[in-house]
């Protein structure tokens, strides 16, 4: 790292004040920052207690968390192209295929975004915001893997702009970056991301691509059929697909769906790194499995039609609950800041991803737009909590 450092000192004069490049600076000041730990101090005298934990590594240690997902993710699209093609399979296969198809969006992603965010910063000369850093991954877990390139750099430059950049940029902004970039696209072209269908890739497999309905089409489905749900995720598919949605396998997420989302076991994973580290709130993510338990139980209860009656703990490992109640419903620019009102904001969110999903059969998963409707509401729930909290400790004071 010593050569790194050598050659950041040695253009670094090229962008401060006075250089050449000096309207670049903040673009170089993102690179160093990300690389080394910030070699400024502050100026007051006194005592100050600070430690090596800035924006950029709180972000790192995000990622880290996601990269269960990620590497799942990339085995599973190739897994589930080798059973769709009816090859033998082997590890090495899986991941090269995998990799081929997730690799590109992450850098599609990327590329798009931070270029976007280069600019605002050029422009606007202020610090490059270090949101990216999680969101430039967050954006391809929550697409499926075989999704046109185009719409992924479409999506993100949507996302950041007008999701991010129109309202300051990182820290100020009102929704999910990630999530306004994939309701962009199932909204816009929902054919893709939809989830119905799963295409592969290579020149000599015998299919180029198979209905692959992910566990909530097959919900969405049973609405018009009247077939009990939970037999029909059993006795989904013939050969490939066999006991491809058992509850033990969709837990682990051997099945269709986004990139990072199949896997509850992966999304757990995460959970515990962000939870350990303090990055995450743990009040969010267990408030959104419970709210989501309690609903679906009572639903299942109520019965009514198959998706009503499906087992509450079932809707826990289906769809993308598991990795929004982990990385999205957590991002603590979003979400309410209040200690009450984290648990009533997570739980919210649980308890309106089952209504969506059990009463709305156009549109079966229902965690995105609970998410992103209890964005909105966030400040709402932490203006309630914080006036309860004036009222209790002034009738107190009054006694």
């Amino acid at each position: 790292m010593k050569f790194v450092r050598d050659a950041l000192d040695k253009v670094k004069p090229h962008f401060e004040k006075g250089g050449k490049w000096e309207k670049f600076y903040y673009i170089y000041e993102a690179h160093e920052t990300l690389l080394f730990a910030p070699n400024t101090t502050t100026k007051p005298k006194g005592v100050q207690v600070r430690d090596a934990v800035d924006m950029k590594r709180m972000m790192m240690t995000v990622i880290i968390a996601m990269l269960p997902c990620l590497l799942f993710g990339i085995w599973n699209a190739g897994h589930q192209h080798y059973l769709a093609t009816g090859q033998a399979s082997d590890l090495v296969g899986e991941l090269l295929i995998g990799a081929t198809l997730v690799v590109p969006i992450i850098i599609v992603s990327y590329t798009v975004g931070l270029g976007i965010e280069f600019t605002f910063a050029t422009i606007r000369r202020h610090d490059v915001n270090e949101g990216f850093l999680v969101t430039g991954m967050l954006i391809p877990l929550v697409l499926p893997a075989t999704i046109p390139l185009w719409q992924v750099a479409l999506a993100t430059a949507f996302a950041v702009i007008i999701g991010k950049e129109v309202f300051g940029g990182t820290g100020m902004n009102i929704l999910n970056v990630a999530l306004t970039a994939r309701a962009f696209l199932y909204f816009g072209y929902p054919s893709q991301i939809s989830g119905d269908v799963w295409s592969f890739i290579g020149d000599k497999t015998p299919v180029d691509g198979f209905s692959g309905a992910t566990p909530l089409a097959l919900g969405a489905e049973s609405l018009a059929t009247g077939n009990n749900l939970v037999t029909s995720l059993s006795s989904f598919g013939s050969g490939w697909a066999d006991g491809m949605y058992s509850f033990g396998n969709m837990f682990m997420g051997i099945m269709p769906g986004s990139i990072g989302e199949t896997s509850t076991l992966m999304c757990l994973i995460g959970a515990a790194v962000l939870i350990f580290t303090g990055v995450g709130s743990w009040k969010v993510i267990v408030s959104v499995f419970a709210g989501a338990f309690v609903m679906g139980s009572f639903v299942s209860m109520l019965g009514g039609n198959p998706y009503m009656e499906l087992p509450a703990h079932y809707h826990l490992v289906i769809g993308g609950l598991a990795f929004g109640a982990v990385f999205m419903a957590s991002d603590p620019v979003t979400a309410a800041q209040t200690e009450t009102g984290k648990w009533v904001y997570g739980f919210l969110i649980g308890v309106l991803t089952i209504i969506i999903r059990v009463f709305n059969p156009a549109y079966p998963e229902g965690i995105m737009l609970a998410i992103l409707l209890m964005n909105v509401f966030a400040p709402l729930i932490d203006y309630f909590v914080v006036s309860a909290n004036k009222k209790r400790r002034l009738k107190r004071a009054t006694v």
